[in-house]
């Protein structure tokens, strides 16, 4: 149910449902935007949504579809079921031209991925074109829409006969003219013209009967007479019977190329009906690229979990101005149903609650709505709003009396699958009386389980929220300092109206609103300036969280980089050894080999005995002391140091632009502010306010630090470059220009480098072209299991030619 029976005009759909038609091609789309209706039922909506929302991907990434005019002859085809009818030769060119338009969109979809369009090619798949229908049209028809010569044997000798009959009637006429200029009865300058369609003769009206032949017309004055000679006469009438055949051949034509067409026609009248589908589906698409439209997740429940939400057409309005429009998160759910909405006039309350109507009405009209595609949307069988005057002189009635005929009419019908939609609830009456209805109507809604938004200034009905479940506060925030609405919805604490600090900032008598104070009462602005201080409070405590998440995040990461970096390297530093080692005994072996051989030669060469032994104890020695060298049971392997370096300069007090380190870690930040106790230190995207006593000043020198092992130089030389690649790794990269292959190996090195530096977010420019390059990119993201997220960037700063890539 829909109530009230103008609530298209109170949320503005009569506007979309405008500027629908506007982007539509043919009157057939425009019909199907005229029968838009709000469907209740999840299966019915889901489909419309899916095909829509792939529509939309299309044209973004899909180019060439056919766009031209796509006219409507359905009133000529079921006109022409008769027996005997025919379609003239205009409606012929506009069959051709519309059978044409269905082949090209036939062939488009038919052409599509069918993992990326499943449903778009469904359209399609009853849709049959009959190729023999557009031959036969050119046969009959040349490029010009005319009727061709030889569209039949009868037509083309009637035609051909025509043609030689006002051939003569040219040289006729000629001669006739040069005669009567010979005899001078008309003057030299006189020329062939034409009256009734018939060639004739200027001749003075003295000399009319000196041509034989028939007087078609005269002058203004009478002095002239145009005559057409008798010769020429009998051949035009020849020629007028001649038409008069072609005419008839041609009738004949279009009848018997009508009854060819009419078994047909059920076929090209499903082609029509599939032609404005496709319209229709076109204009919603475009709409919601220009409105930032998507296809968010739709369940079949009831839920409101929306994630920048915007009015479509506010949107429109402020994106002519360059003006921004600040989204809507708004959240509705079993345990808080009903948000009661308060805060300052013109703070956007009403546009809050216009929102969620004409949102959940879109969307179960089939329509894509603006907010983030992970936004949840579920399904309501009621909407109820309530907005505006209704006064009527008519009726009697009064502004609150038709506020509270709605209610009535709204607790008749309100279930637990209602929507309702109350603007300024209690007011055009008596605000305690008005303030005690409101509030039990509002207890009755949520004892039926409706779902629904109230903005109030009423002060009662923002203590609802703490009498019991089902209902929560909402505040439209406002500038304190500044004096101005910020137009952004929070959710969880009721909002002040500010009714006295508006006052103030237009400068209202200081004397009026003193005693205004006065009469107010201190406990109620401390009540007001107490709930706007704690929502600033809270929010800035909730940035301060994120960004200190944020920076523990980093540091945590870092150092599990680190230390993984350094197990690795002991790894290598071991492996290495044990290759020195094995080399070494290896070198031994050979020795004793050569040893062996060369006792061998002087035993052989009857050498002395003690020379022998000598040379064969001194090898025996050499050989203990290169297995004691190699031995890995060394309890430190002796580091080639470099030779001595200066150490750092270090300053003794640091200064603003000076890097430093905090106590106890190695990343390099750099001083941004500074105080007498503590500085504001930035690493890279993160900054901390760190106290003074925690920092290291440092400068880079380039020199190995003293004292430290060679690993550990080594060790510290990568966390540097590290460091140094974080410091100049660019969050986008551009593979625009780059074949597919080429691409997706510069994207699977970036995306290696992201990783290994943990960056949490980055950006691909693809371009969106034919879409190619980027499903490839995209099939390549799939396979690597560190990417937790992949989506097309906003609208407005690239939409699906930029691929935005989230790490886990």
């Amino acid at each position: 149910m829909i109530y009230p029976g103008n609530f298209e005009e109170k949320i503005g759909f009569d506007v979309i449902r405008g500027l629908l038609k506007d982007k539509c091609l043919g009157p057939a789309g425009k019909r199907l935007i005229d029968a838009i209706t709000f469907a209740t039922r999840f299966q019915d909506i889901d489909p419309e949504l899916l095909v829509t929302g792939e529509f939309r991907e299309l044209l973004l990434t899909v180019p060439g579809f056919p766009m031209s005019d796509y006219l409507d002859l359905d009133e000529e085809l079921q006109r022409i079921r008769t027996a005997g009818t025919f379609l003239i030769p205009e409606n012929l060119v506009q069959l051709r031209h519309s059978l044409s338009v269905v082949s090209d969109v036939l062939n488009f979809i038919r052409s599509l991925d069918s993992y990326s369009f499943p449903a778009t090619i469904r359209l399609a798949e009853d849709v049959f074109v009959d190729g023999r229908i557009i031959s036969e049209i050119n046969r009959i028809l040349n490029e010009q829409g005319e009727i061709r010569d030889n569209a039949s044997e009868k037509l083309f000798s009637v035609r051909k006969s025509i043609v030689s009959l006002r051939s003569q009637i040219d040289r006729r006429i000629a001669q006739s003219l040069t005669q009567a200029k010979t005899q001078s009865w008309i003057s030299e300058e006189a020329q062939i013209t034409i009256r009734n369609g018939r060639l004739v003769i200027p001749v003075p009206a003295a000399n009319k009967r000196r041509i034989k032949g028939f007087i078609h017309d005269q002058s203004a004055t009478g002095q002239t007479v145009y005559i057409e000679p008798a010769d020429v006469f009998e051949l035009n009438n020849d020629i007028r019977q001649l038409e008069l055949s072609e005419q008839q051949e041609i009738v004949r034509i279009l009848i018997q190329f009508t009854d060819f067409l009419r078994p047909g026609l059920d076929n090209i009248s499903i082609a029509f009906d599939f032609l404005g589908r496709v319209d229709f589906l076109r204009a919603k698409a475009v709409f919601a690229l220009e409105t930032g439209g998507t296809k968010p997740f739709f369940r079949n429940d009831r839920k409101i979990d929306w994630i920048e939400a915007r009015h479509p057409l506010l949107f429109l309005s402020h994106k002519r101005l360059n003006k921004p429009v600040i989204p809507l998160d708004i959240r509705l759910d079993e345990e808080n149903r009903i948000l009661i909405i308060s805060g300052p006039n013109a703070g956007g309350k009403s546009v809050c609650l216009k929102t969620v109507g004409l949102l959940q009405y879109m969307l179960q009209c089939g329509l894509l709505v603006p907010m983030k595609e992970t936004s949840e949307t579920g399904v309501f069988t009621d909407l109820f709003i309530d907005i505006g005057d209704q006064q009527s002189i008519d009726n009697d009635l009064s502004t609150y009396s038709s506020h509270l005929i709605n209610i009535k009419n709204l607790l008749s019908f309100a279930g637990k699958s209602s929507l309702f939609l109350i603007d300024e609830f209690g007011a055009g009456t008596e605000p305690q009386s008005g303030g005690a209805i409101a509030e039990t109507v509002i207890e009755s809604l949520n004892q039926k389980m409706a779902f629904g938004v109230v903005t109030t200034h009423y002060a009662n009905l923002k203590l609802l929220a703490s009498k019991g479940s089902g209902i929560v506060n909402g505040a439209m925030l406002f500038d304190t300092r500044k004096m101005k609405p910020l137009f952004k919805l929070s959710i969880g604490k009721p909002g002040s109206s500010f009714a006295f600090e508006i006052a103030s900032n237009i400068d209202f008598p200081a004397e009026i609103l003193s005693k205004a104070i006065e009469k107010a009462g201190t406990s109620k602005l401390n009540y007001d300036k107490l709930i706007q201080g704690l929502e600033n409070e809270r929010a800035e405590i909730s940035l301060k969280e994120k960004q200190l998440q944020h920076a523990d995040d980093l540091l945590a990461s870092l150092i599990s980089k680190y230390e993984t970096l350094k197990s690795d390297l002991e790894k290598k530093r071991k492996s290495i050894l044990e290759d020195a080692q094995a080399e070494a005994r290896h070198m031994i072996a050979d020795s004793n080999t050569l040893i062996e051989k060369t006792i061998r030669e002087i035993r052989q060469s009857q050498a002395e005995k003690s020379k022998t032994r000598q040379l064969r104890q001194e090898i025996t020695e050499m050989a203990a002391k290169l297995e004691t060298d190699a031995s890995p049971d060394r309890e430190s392997i002796p580091a080639t140091a470099p030779e001595s370096q200066p150490e750092p300069v270090v300053k003794a007090f640091p200064e603003i632009g000076d890097p430093v380190k905090i106590e106890g870690q190695s990343e390099i930040g750099e001083i941004e502010e500074m105080t007498s106790a503590d500085a504001l230190v930035a690493f890279r995207t993160v900054k901390l306010r760190v106290p003074l006593n925690r920092l290291i000043p440092f400068e880079k020198t380039g020199d190995k630090p003293k004292g430290k092992s060679a690993y550990d130089y080594r060790y510290h030389n990568i966390v540097n470059e590290i460091n140094a690649r974080l410091a100049n790794f660019r969050l986008s990269i551009d593979v625009r220009g780059h074949r597919g292959d080429e691409a997706v190996a510069l994207v699977q090195k970036y995306i290696d480098e992201a990783i290994l530096l943990n960056v949490p977010e980055v950006s691909i420019l693809h371009g969106k072209g034919n879409g190619v390059l980027r499903r490839m990119i995209r099939d390549y993201l799939h396979t690597v299991s560190e990417v937790r997220q992949m989506t097309d960037e906003s609208l407005e700063r690239g939409g699906a030619g930029i691929t935005v890539v989230r790490f886990r």
